[in-house]
């Protein structure tokens, strides 16, 4: 259970750190694509939903028996960018060095599985009924 408390944690803390940057690099993001002016729903709204699952990570990291099912949607998370990179990619949409950006999600994809298949799960001590 430690395992899992220290990946979905750091993942958590990692993620926050990575992303909030992003918030106030608006004239970085558009030099190699349009820039994001000209779709600001889409990169605020992106940048919303992926700091939320970085506070579902650390909810997950606080209690991980509690939360091991919250870790298949976690996991769905990762692997769902990397396919996205991928197609992306063998259409010629994104070039090999975008590609990369994903290399941090399949490390931690795979340690969101390996912490998945450790973690216990939650014992059924009442059914409540």
């Amino acid at each position: 259970m430690r395992f899992s408390k220290v990946v979905f944690t750091v993942a958590g803390i990692w993620g926050i750190v990575v992303l909030t940057p992003l918030y106030f690099l608006f004239d970085v993001t558009g030099r190699p694509y349009a820039p994001p002016a000209d779709y600001p729903h889409f990169f605020y709204g992106f940048l919303s939903v992926t700091m939320a699952w970085q506070i579902a990570f650390l909810i997950i990291g606080s209690n991980p028996v509690r939360f091991r099912l919250l870790m298949v949607p976690a996991i769905f998370e990762k692997f769902s960018y990397i396919v996205t990179l991928a197609i992306l990619h063998s259409h010629a949409r994104i070039s090999t060095p975008d590609v990369m950006t994903g290399v941090p999600d399949v490390v931690l994809g795979s340690l969101f599985i390996a912490a998945f298949a450790k973690t216990p799960r939650e014992s059924s001590g009442t059914s409540g009924a």
